[in-house]
């Protein structure tokens, strides 16, 4: 299956989306600046494991309050604005 496509599970009838960066900025995925840059590894690896994070606690319906949740989108949506401008800034 083709990345960022729509996953539909059995247990649940759940779909949901792999916002990963590999998967935001496909055309971005060679840069050098994950193996030069620290800190931007850094953030591009916090990035991807709350993406993960969140798709497994919405596949899994686990109990997190709708605070919490939010918290942790609005944490992504940050972090994926500080990537995508590093990214674009060369």
């Amino acid at each position: 299956m083709p990345k960022g496509l729509p996953i539909k599970t059995k247990e649940n009838n759940y779909v949901r989306q792999n916002h990963s960066i590999a998967n935001e900025f496909p055309q971005y995925t060679n840069t050098s600046l994950i193996k030069s840059d620290v800190e931007f590894a850094l953030q591009v690896e916090k990035y991807n494991l709350l993406d993960t994070q969140i798709r497994e606690l919405e596949l899994e319906k686990a109990p997190i309050d709708d605070e919490a949740m939010h918290q942790l989108k609005h944490d992504r949506a940050v972090l994926k604005d500080i990537i995508y401008k590093r990214l674009t800034s060369k």
